[in-house]
């Protein structure tokens, strides 16, 4: 696993720089966390806010952003001894065989789901987890150590039933539960992430529009995302995504006409990276994409990203080196910690540009 050592800096990352609640709930605006600009021609590295964003692009710049809406996709359950989990489900979209993408966690009263190591997980195949209202998911076989596949059976529509009984999935870091809407960026508008595409989070209604007098451009496209996992560190798996025909004809367009193309998340870039064709035109493109991007690979559509602060084990770190750099990505998770950024979900983000 690629970690920052790797990358030519070791970093740890205090706990203290989790953020514990959306910034509204710290005393700020959405639009109010610090966002650190990294340069990689050059490698500068600047310390701004979020509110800069239109200052900091320019004209003719394109930001392709997730639509993806996030599901409360946490459910409460309770194994056949009674003991009470929590089921996290990964994929709203079954596969093939009518089985979804599921990962068990122990329930902790007042807390978080907490991860269950391998040797600890009660999970085995025909393992039958109670649901609220008579629903119940049958385990059918691993997939990793933590995710699996199960049937499920449920007495409603599986977004219907997920608005009644779910809520929306949360991790130690984070002081409480927090309404789904504190999970939905300002793009959502097509229901099926497990977690919020979180990058486009500090986005406001207000930024957008200054953008677009900026003369900045904005495109959509749709990629679901999986459960994290900020314990296993896994590679990335497969999840379902769109890039509609408008998005990719204007990528084509803006490049062409020496604009750049910043993702808004590492979603965007596995998304439009998913749907170049063999001649390097980004086409229309859809279904379910297992495509891991790294520094070796490189990127082909993207020229920017727009992204939250992430674990020195992530997986994600590939992409991110994949489009910054080494040297780059380095001096910007060096000037974070010592800045003190804040990490996850609510916390601080991290454009990078080419120049």
């Amino acid at each position: 696993m690629t970690t920052l050592a790797a990358l030519g800096l070791d970093v740890t990352v205090p706990p203290e720089l989790s953020a514990r609640a959306p910034a509204e709930a710290r005393g700020a605006a959405r639009d109010g966390v610090r966002m650190l600009v990294g340069r990689r021609a050059g490698g500068a590295v600047e310390h701004r806010r979020f509110t800069e964003l239109p200052e900091v692009l320019r004209p003719g710049d394109l930001l392709v952003v997730n639509n993806s809406a996030t599901l409360p996709a946490a459910l409460p359950g309770r194994l056949p001894d009674g003991t009470p989990v929590a089921l996290h489900l990964s994929s709203a979209q079954p596969d093939q065989r009518g089985s979804h993408l599921v990962e068990l966690r122990r329930s902790v009263p007042g807390s978080a789901a907490a991860y269950y190591p391998p040797e600890e997980s009660p999970a085995r195949p025909g393992l039958s987890v109670a649901l609220p209202a008579g629903g119940a998911a049958v385990l059918v076989k691993s997939f990793t150590d933590r995710l699996w596949f199960a049937e499920l059976s449920l007495p409603a529509p599986l977004l219907s039933y997920l608005a009644l009984h779910g809520r929306a999935i949360r991790y130690g870091y984070v002081d409480r539960d927090w309404p789904l809407e504190a999970y939905q960026t300002v793009f959502a508008t097509v229901p099926g992430s497990s977690e919020m595409p979180s990058a486009a989070r500090p986005f406001t209604p207000d930024t957008v529009a200054r953008l677009a007098g900026r003369g900045v451009l904005v495109a959509p496209l749709t990629l679901h995302t999986g459960v994290a996992s900020p314990e296993a560190h896994e590679a990335p798996y497969a999840e379902r995504f769109h890039v509609p025909a408008a998005t990719a004809r204007l990528v084509g367009r803006v490049r062409a006409e020496g604009g750049r193309v910043i993702a808004v998340g590492t979603t965007v870039v596995r998304a439009l990276e998913s749907a170049v064709a063999p001649d390097g035109t980004l086409q229309e493109a859809g279904g379910w994409t297992e495509l891991v991007v790294t520094p070796e690979r490189g990127v082909r559509a993207v020229d920017g990203l727009l992204t939250g602060w992430h674990e020195p084990r992530a997986s994600h770190l590939l992409l991110l080196a994949a489009v910054a750099g080494r040297p780059l990505l380095a001096a910007c998770y060096r000037g974070a910690v010592q800045q003190r950024y804040l990490w996850h979900e609510f916390g601080d983000v991290n454009l990078l540009l080419p120049d």
